[in-house]
């Protein structure tokens, strides 16, 4: 057992191969942490590590992975938020001097081609058995094969016709997810076999290859670890997988546009939405145009 640091919602371990990250249970806790409880960083995974003052006197401890490192950050592309990052611990002002010893002692151990992307992941994924609840599906993922079961009330029609769907990890490329912190998150499969490719442009509500996330569904604790699972399976499978992040700054389709708005007054005369934010989300979207 080496060095510890105890940290607000967090506790950082210094191993002499890894650093194990154990994050805490209570109710100020990010969901995203406590789903996944705890997590060993190789040595090898870390970019770098900085330290840097924080709000009210307290002092922040970052590491950042290599890209390519972590499959949850891989698959994250960019998209958590500050609070939800876990690789990010705030401590009180009183632990500096540890942190500094903490901030130290990693650096020395940093790989020589830090700089540089990892050549696989090193960093475990969660395991399978994982499944969560979509907007218009259930997902499942049991380390071979990932499920979509349609929702009766949710599902679009052209999923309803296409019917469930079951993907083999040896036909997928990678994973696309999209934060469903808006209202417009999904997971979208990719597959290798380009006739059983969607096109680029197909709305997510009518990919079979896609779940919804809506509102109150697909949380960010529930979707983004399912993801990371499925990515890592990917790696191991073949190789290295594609990422392909919906960015919010690409043009989109004016029909796309048009039904995702349709949508989204759907969920406002259901009551599920409100008018604020369906005001909101529907000025994003023509933004996109």
């Amino acid at each position: 057992m080496g060095d510890v640091l105890a940290g607000i919602q967090a506790t950082w371990e210094f191993e002499s191969d890894s650093v194990l990250i154990r994050y805490e249970r209570g109710h100020r806790t990010p969901k995203l942490f406590q789903a996944l409880r705890e997590r060993r960083i190789p040595h090898e995974a870390l970019a770098s590590v900085t330290l840097t003052p924080g709000k009210r006197g307290t002092h922040v401890l970052r590491a950042r992975p290599r890209p390519g490192a972590d499959p949850l950050i891989a698959a994250a592309a960019g998209q958590l938020r500050e609070g939800n990052d876990p690789y990010r611990m705030v401590l009180p002002a009183d632990r500096e001097d540890a942190a500094v010893h903490f901030l130290d002692a990693l650096r020395a151990v940093l790989p020589a081609d830090a700089d540089q992307p990892a050549v696989r992941y090193v960093v475990a994924a969660p395991g399978s058995p994982i499944a969560f609840k979509a907007y218009d599906a259930r997902a499942s993922f049991d380390g071979r094969y990932v499920d979509f079961r349609w929702s009766r009330t949710g599902a679009s029609s052209t999923k309803w016709k296409a019917g469930d769907q079951s993907f083999a990890v040896g036909e997928l490329s990678g994973v696309e997810w999209r934060a469903p912190e808006g209202l417009d998150g999904y997971l979208r499969l990719l597959r290798r076999t380009p006739d059983r490719a969607a096109p680029a442009d197909v709305a997510a509500d009518k990919d079979p290859a896609a779940v919804v996330f809506g509102l109150r569904n697909g949380s960010l604790h529930e979707s983004l670890p399912f993801a990371a699972a499925v990515l890592e399976s990917v790696q191991r499978s073949g190789p290295a997988p594609a990422l392909a992040l919906a960015a919010a700054t690409a043009r989109r389709d004016p029909a796309d546009i048009a039904e995702r708005i349709r949508h989204l007054g759907e969920l406002r005369d259901a009551g599920l939405v409100t008018d604020a934010e369906f005001t909101s989300k529907k000025t994003e979207l023509l933004a996109e145009l």
